[in-house]
């Protein structure tokens, strides 16, 4: 497994990812964090792929992006996080968030720190973000859906 920001190459596979109702509740399709990147450079789309499938999708948003979270310069945004759902269970989000530290230190060289803004509600990704390193400093803020948990992984 790998990760990769989009090209155009990769719209057929990201056309095919298939997220349940639940899932969007608490995220953007890939579709529509695509266009948002497109127009915002300081937004940059992630695949992972494995076996030639695009098992997991999410967002990397550089400073305004931050902003709303954090005072840290050097801090990037992991939003938008998924895991098609015809892949989940498999350990490919887990396994995505253990890649993402040295994908971030190579791409991103002026980057220390990684945050994410995560539903209070869930609880399931609060957990895999815990286990994959992510820190819960305490810090809440509100959100569109309701309290956002905010987590951090120091570079």
């Amino acid at each position: 497994m790998y990760l990769q920001e989009y090209t155009n190459s990769f719209e057929t596979l990201t056309n095919r990812y298939v997220l349940s109702e639940e899932q969007l509740y608490f995220t953007g399709t890939p579709k529509e964090c695509i266009e948002l990147s497109n127009v915002d450079k300081e937004r940059h789309s992630i695949l992972a792929i494995n076996d030639d499938k695009l098992v997991t999708f999410f967002v990397l948003h550089e400073k305004n992006g931050v902003s709303p979270y954090s005072d840290n310069k050097n801090a990037i945004l992991l939003r938008a996080f998924s895991t098609d759902f015809r892949y989940q269970g498999k350990g490919y989000a887990k396994k995505s968030l253990l890649l993402l530290p040295d994908f971030s230190r190579k791409n991103y060289k002026n980057i220390d720190e990684i945050i994410l803004a995560v539903n209070k509600k869930n609880i399931i990704a609060q957990s895999l973000y815990a286990n994959c390193g992510f820190i819960d400093k305490g810090i809440r803020k509100m959100g569109k859906k309701g309290e956002l948990t905010i987590m951090h992984y120091p570079l």
